[in-house]
């Protein structure tokens, strides 16, 4: 695909330009981290108009990971440890893994669970499987191939997310005033548009589905503004994402996962935001296997993440923000990730 058609400046101000003539202040959130990193890496914030505002919402898996995940896998001394890396340098209540690593833990960064699954071949290995819906398939995947071939030493730690049932929960709190959604393009290739429908219905607002290049993105900008009087849910990223999703990894994860209530860091439970694996793969979950407890931990009261990542304030709002937490000292989650917002605001947007 040629790229650089998505990246054409003359049409992507011609956009902007067209968007001045709109004179009402109006707010979006964008609920994906990688917008969030696209938003800034282009400076689409500072192109736009002033009266269009753009606030990040929680679309980091890493970000919302409770603390006490961390603490109880570094309890576990014989086990390997297997995670994407963005997990590393999160904050548990005393260390990280990066931290936990370096003082002897078996700890190793991974690509997908199916390396997870290779290294269980020969040691007791757990994988971390956070992430949204884009992730879940491929660890849905690794658990069915771990039945199919017996393997004992492979297990997963169950962090799945939902995002759906997150934005409802968070459109529900009454402080939050957005106008529109900006929705994941990644999570809604696996989901389609159904999941999200509820949001005009609920709520009177719309959303827009879009891709991550600066075109979608302003594009997606101006759907919402021409949508206003009128919301629902729109798609303007048809060349990847359908209506229907993807039926294949749907029923994958349904093979695999059951709906449960979830830990979110910053924000608390949600209902029906999280997946846990069914007994029929009981042998291959680490939090039977191995008894570990998940809880909401109390936070540094000056971190502002929690409300940074319910879209109520930006991350230059944080007390804390590129003087005491930065990117190599990380005091919340949100500066850690690549797909975190503070991370995005301190390199981008500072």
């Amino acid at each position: 695909m040629n790229w650089n058609r998505f990246r054409q400046p003359d049409l992507i101000l011609k956009l902007i330009g067209d968007l001045t003539e709109y004179k009402k202040q109006v707010k979006f959130m964008e609920v994906c981290g990688s917008h969030t990193m696209a938003i800034g890496h282009w400076g689409l914030r500072k192109l736009l108009p002033e009266n269009i505002i753009l606030i990040s919402g929680p679309g980091c898996p890493v970000c919302v990971t409770p603390a006490t995940i961390i603490d109880s896998l570094i309890k576990l001394k014989s086990v390997t440890i297997t995670t994407f890396g963005d997990l590393m340098r999160v904050p548990g209540s005393h260390q990280n893994l990066e931290q936990a690593r370096a003082q002897g833990c078996d700890i190793r960064i991974v690509f997908s669970p199916m390396d997870a699954l290779k290294i269980s071949q020969d040691r007791e290995t757990i994988f971390i499987g956070l992430g949204f819906e884009t992730t879940i398939p491929g660890i849905a995947f690794s658990i069915v191939n771990a039945a199919k071939n017996n393997n004992q030493n492979f297990s997963v730690l169950s962090l799945g997310k939902l995002i759906p049932p997150a934005l409802d929960a968070l459109l529900d709190d009454k402080d939050l005033k957005v106008d529109g959604l900006i929705l994941p393009g990644h999570v809604s290739t696996i989901i389609g548009m159904m999941p999200y429908e509820f949001i005009p219905y609920k709520f009177g607002i719309g959303g827009v589905i879009t891709g991550f290049e600066p075109l979608d993105i302003v594009l997606g900008v101006k759907t919402l503004i021409e949508n206003l009087d009128h919301p629902r849910i729109m798609n303007e990223y048809s060349r990847v994402v359908r209506p229907e999703g993807n039926q294949i990894a749907l029923d994958l994860i349904s093979e695999v996962f059951e709906i449960t209530h979830a830990q979110w860091r910053g924000i608390g439970e949600i209902p029906d935001s999280g997946l846990k694996i069914k007994s029929k793969y009981a042998d291959f979950d680490a939090f039977r296997k191995y008894d570990i407890k998940t809880s909401d931990l109390e936070e540094n009261p000056l971190c502002l993440c929690g409300n940074v990542l319910k879209g109520k304030i930006l991350p230059p709002e944080c007390p804390l923000f590129a003087k005491t937490c930065t990117p190599d000292y990380p005091i919340g989650p949100c500066m850690v990730s690549s797909e975190g917002s503070c991370a995005a605001y301190y390199k981008y947007e500072r």
